[in-house]
């Protein structure tokens, strides 16, 4: 393949990967140099919070676990969702590592979140009534975290459970009592 007939464009990139798998390293290089400002953009968008070093070191991550995984990628699928979703984890990943949380203005959000005129049909006391529809554990996590303002390590060390197992039972707890309350509501 000469100069002028290396891929340029992201549809070619599968036919890079391919021959990157099978050894070749100009390949390989020419895939990188045109997936990095990709991965780049990709970082800054959904890790800028972290600031423009942290972003690099991210894409370096990325680039970095292209090179480890490369094999991983399935050479009939097409390689922009495995590379976002490589990218994706990894911004995760650093958030997670430096325990932060992306922060986003109300104010950009203020209108779809307000809630609709009028009153509200379900009632504070009525929200007694559905919790004690729960099964008993379910209630008595809802309660803890929900109303008392316990923290999920609290109430899983009270109740003999992981913190993980409290999150769960705790999302499940509350799809179900969206369920609950729309029912009391038609």
């Amino acid at each position: 393949m000469t100069l002028s007939e290396e891929p340029e464009t992201a549809g070619d990139w599968e036919t890079l990967m391919r021959a990157a798998n099978r050894g070749d390293g100009r390949s390989y290089a020419r895939l990188l140099t045109l997936v990095t400002p990709v991965v780049r953009g990709i970082v800054r968008a959904r890790g800028g919070a972290m600031g423009p070093e942290a972003c690099e070191d991210i894409v370096q991550e990325v680039l970095l676990t292209i090179h480890l995984k490369r094999q991983s990628w399935r050479e009939d699928a097409p390689l922009r969702p495995w590379l976002y979703a490589v990218t994706r984890h990894k911004v995760i990943d650093a958030f997670r590592a430096r325990g932060q949380r992306v922060e986003l203005p109300v104010e950009d959000f203020a209108e779809q979140l307000a809630a609709p005129e009028g009153e509200d049909p379900f009632e504070a006391s009525d929200m007694a009534r559905v919790i004690d529809q729960l099964e008993p554990r379910a209630a008595q996590i809802v309660r803890a975290i929900g109303i008392e303002g316990e923290s999920a390590a609290e109430t899983g060390a009270r109740l003999g459970m992981s913190e993980g197992a409290v999150r769960v039972a705790l999302h499940r707890a509350l799809k179900s009592l969206s369920r609950l309350r729309e029912r009391m509501i038609e």
